[in-house]
């Protein structure tokens, strides 16, 4: 899929979104981002979704409303009219009572990390689809068993264990997923010099964050920014194989909603670091954003592209070390794609990919709004002390 044409799908009165090697939504809550995201998930995938659904014994009785409020969520499925809802992949029209039939792909082609994410550790607790009620997002059902059976098979403890017994996640699992540059920034700002291990006690596998002398943070006392990051550490743990294998068989894009959620500025940009490790392997990424750091990278890289910088230039811009292989990624990055789309309270979707401070779009110039607050303060402060100044020029 690389251009979907969408009109009249809950707020979102049109959309034409061409597909970059890395595409940004940013816009107001309920706009629409996550219901376009999900939807270009299901035209993919429709088929795995289906047996996926079944394989929990999930059944829609051939009824798309009932499939689209397992998909979707509880009350969701009003969204979608099959008389008014357009919808165009590739310039071909699609609807959506024909994915209950179709054949499709067998494999899941799309990855997707739901902004819910950190619902997927239930106080340190890895929870299986069936931890769910069925009218909650199957995006989230779904990431959330991925990560289940990952933690469960991929990191399995010694042969000879305790009930005391742990198995490292980070900083270096083994087997090895992060380059060492990489988990050096997350060490920094993110963990602070705290592990992540998988501890077994009564049976139970919880994650816990292990502090220098060997003492055990459970889930509920690390901070907000931690419970948010790890679930998304752990998805691309599944997205980045060990060894020498580039990426996870079939998977060809995927979806990172609000990866700054709960991350202070240096953390957000080590978060952008593994996003550009992704294009690096192949994937096709596409995230939302309500921040304005990840825009700021984004603007940047472009002009680094435009002016034909070099790979130097992407490594200073992230703080990475000239390494070799960093050298290879970054030279890789400035090849790729770029797109960022504002989704409007209109219900429009506005193309602002050149996010240029001084276009006369005000969408674009303000990037969607990220930037909004930003100069509309500084306009206040520079009348204030203007009118401050003529003010004392005045005084005897």
């Amino acid at each position: 899929m690389r251009r979907l044409t969408v009109s009249a799908l809950g707020p979102i009165r049109q959309a034409d979104i061409v597909w970059g090697d890395l595409t940004v939504f940013v816009g107001p809550q309920a706009t629409g981002k996550s219901i376009l995201l999900q939807l270009a998930k299901l035209l993919v995938d429709y088929r795995p979704i289906r047996e996926e659904m079944r394989r929990f014994n999930l059944d829609w009785r051939g009824r798309l409303e009932s499939f689209l409020e397992l998909y979707w969520g509880e009350g969701m499925s009003g969204i979608y009219s099959e008389s008014e809802t357009q919808i165009q992949v590739d310039g071909e029209p699609k609807r959506l009572s024909s994915l209950l039939t179709a054949r499709g792909q067998e494999h899941e082609r799309v990855f997707y990390i739901p902004a819910q994410r950190v619902l997927a550790l239930r106080e340190g607790l890895t929870r299986p689809f069936t931890d769910y009620r069925a009218g909650d997002p199957f995006v989230v059902r779904e990431f959330s068993e991925k990560l289940h059976q990952m933690v469960q098979s991929e990191f399995p403890l010694p042969e000879e264990s305790s009930p005391q017994e742990f198995r490292e996640l980070f900083p270096q699992p083994l087997p090895r997923r992060l380059k060492s540059e990489y988990r050096d920034l997350l060490n920094q700002h993110i963990f602070a010099g705290f592990g992540l291990v998988a501890e077994t006690r009564q049976l139970e596998r919880r994650l816990v964050l292990r502090g220098p002398a060997g003492q055990s943070l459970p889930f509920l006392v690390w901070s907000a920014g931690q419970r948010e990051f790890v679930p998304l550490l752990l998805g691309l743990y599944w997205l980045i194989p060990p060894a020498k294998i580039q990426r996870r068989a079939q998977i060809e894009w995927v979806v990172i909603e609000e990866p700054e959620m709960g991350l202070h500025p240096a953390a957000i940009v080590a978060v952008i670091v593994l996003v550009l490790e992704l294009l690096g392997r192949g994937y096709r990424v596409s995230i939302s954003t309500h921040s304005p750091v990840v825009l700021d990278a984004l603007w940047a890289l472009q002009i680094v592209q435009k002016h034909k910088g070099v790979a130097g230039d992407v490594l200073k811009l992230f703080s990475l070390p000239a390494r070799k292989p960093l050298k290879e990624l970054a030279s890789d990055v400035m090849k790729k794609t770029y797109r960022v789309y504002y989704f409007k309270r209109d219900g429009s979707v506005v193309n602002i990919t050149g996010l240029d401070p001084g276009s006369e779009s005000v969408d674009e110039a303000e990037w969607g709004g990220l930037t909004r607050f930003s100069g509309l303060a500084g306009d206040v402060v520079a009348d204030v002390i203007r009118r401050a100044e003529t003010a004392s020029e005045g005084e005897p």
